[in-house]
């Protein structure tokens, strides 16, 4: 799995040219899912966003996670997280996950990510045009590999 994490004060959420969701200061995660993703990738990844600390302190020091502040959460799935432009101009998306393994993948996800922080999240829809705006804070953003650990 691959997430892109970006701190915001404030982010908003259109479905199919409809409005979902709106939502105050905290994180926005987009998410690819390959076809080897599996339960592993999807709790270390929880963990590792509920408890990114890219908040500030009272000192003005990213000391806080989101589990801190209470700030919310929105997820978004991105299967361009894995395009490949190794050859020519037109991204390969090969090595992102087809709809029947990656959805289940994507709701244990959001069950793990609404576990892990003791509330819900906002979450787009599987496959459905969306459009994200959003407000990046710092700018802050983080992106992370389940697959380099290191």
């Amino acid at each position: 799995m691959r997430a892109v994490v970006q701190r915001v004060t404030e982010a908003e959420l259109t479905i199919n040219g409809k409005m979902s969701r709106r939502m105050g200061g905290g994180l926005v995660v987009l998410v690819g899912i390959e076809e080897s993703d599996g339960e592993g990738d999807v709790g270390w990844l929880s963990a590792k966003i509920s408890k990114l600390r890219v908040f500030d302190d009272p000192q003005q020091v990213m000391n806080l996670s989101v589990l801190d502040t209470g700030g919310e959460v929105m997820i978004v799935s991105q299967f361009t997280l894995h395009a490949s432009t190794r050859k020519g101009n037109r991204p390969s998306y090969i090595r992102a996950a087809k709809p029947p393994a990656a959805i289940p993948i994507y709701e244990k996800f959001i069950s793990r990510m609404e576990r892990d922080l003791g509330r819900s999240v906002i979450t787009g829809e599987f496959g459905a045009h969306m459009q994200v705006r959003l407000i990046n804070d710092g700018p802050v953003t983080i992106i992370i590999d389940t697959k380099i650990r290191e």
